[in-house]
């Protein structure tokens, strides 16, 4: 039944691409999707571009190991960098009517500077994107028990994404994210429905975080704690400021005052949804100590989400996780 699931969700994703592609009608709907967006959508993108698959297996691994300190940089930092941009950067370079953020520095510089920030700007997704396409690749290798190898699940997974991608552009992007966002959303919440009744509410699992000092934040007073605190903060939410994909989900907007307040309210709406996973892995504690206790000694804490609903949760339950974990993972992908 998974892997049905995962073929039909495939199948869909790829439709709603193609089907948005028809709105292509030249370069400018292409790459800005003809400056049209809603806010609705740019809200949207601009969350599901940064919900990856990080954010549901890794950031809440980092706060099982160490504290809320250790995500200063995701995703109280990420978060700030999407709220920064919106409030400081968004309307004016919106109304510069560019089409990338290469063509800014190539406006208020020279060609030079634009071709060599735009070569850094695409090695810096090269990591992140490979880690989504390999996550895909491992997801499809799972749900197939096997049948399926990780490196056929990594060309699967890449050739669905790139078909909707160069297909439609933009607009192919911003209306299978929207998609994504709703599975994101509605399947982590029915999901985190489902493991409150077997930890008996969400305060026993608060209390419990609060009783292993989980909620501690600052650092030790040292200087090279408090260096390595703020480093972590300041390089994402001050250097993921100038990246295309922020500033594009921002110029695909209808209006200067949509490119404001879509980056904001998804960078609002990311920081407050992160504690969705977090609360999910951490409810492992009180659900199964053993695995939890196990996955930690093998130096694996990003398995405990899915081992936990792999062994606690019902078929539908699991359908409805790893629907919504590639919904994560594609629409990060996606949007990179």
């Amino acid at each position: 039944m998974l892997t049905t699931f995962v073929i039909l969700y495939l199948v869909l994703s790829v439709g709603i691409g193609l089907w948005a592609a028809r709105r292509v009608h030249s370069s400018g709907d292409y790459i800005t999707a003809g400056r049209s967006l809603p806010i609705y959508i740019v809200t949207a993108m601009v969350f599901a571009t940064w919900f990856g698959a990080e954010t549901v297996l890794g950031i809440p691994a980092t706060f099982q190991e160490e504290n809320l300190g250790g995500l200063i940089s995701d995703p109280f930092g990420a978060a700030i960098c999407l709220i920064l941009f919106g409030i400081f950067f968004a309307r004016k370079l919106y109304r510069l009517n560019l089409l990338t953020i290469g063509d800014f520095y190539r406006r208020r510089y020279d060609r030079r500077v634009e071709v060599i920030t735009g070569i850094a700007i695409a090695l810096s997704y090269l990591g992140w994107v490979s880690a989504q396409i390999t996550a895909l690749g491992v997801v499809f290798s799972v749900l197939s028990e096997g049948a399926i190898t990780q490196g056929q699940g990594i060309m699967i997974g890449a050739a669905v994404v790139f078909i909707y991608t160069v297909v439609g552009g933009m607009w192919s992007v911003a209306m299978t994210t929207f998609f994504q966002m709703i599975v994101i959303v509605l399947g982590l919440l029915f999901i985190s429905y489902l493991v409150s009744d077997l930890t008996g509410g969400v305060m026993p699992v608060v209390e419990h975080a609060v009783q292993a000092d989980k909620f501690q934040f600052w650092p030790e007073l040292s200087m090279v704690a408090w260096v390595a605190f703020i480093s972590a903060f300041l390089t994402m939410a001050f250097g993921s400021i100038p990246q295309q994909d922020v500033f594009q989900r921002a110029n695909a907007s209808k209006s200067a005052r949509v490119a404001m307040w879509g980056t904001v309210l998804g960078g609002v709406l990311y920081l407050l949804f992160t504690a969705v996973p977090l609360y999910l892995t951490y409810s492992a504690n009180l659900v199964d100590p053993a695995l939890v206790m196990k996955l930690m000694l093998a130096e694996d804490p990003e398995s405990i989400l899915p081992a936990m609903i792999k062994e606690h949760l019902p078929l539908i339950a699991q359908v409805i996780f790893y629907g919504s974990l590639l919904a994560v993972i594609m629409s990060t992908a996606s949007g990179t």
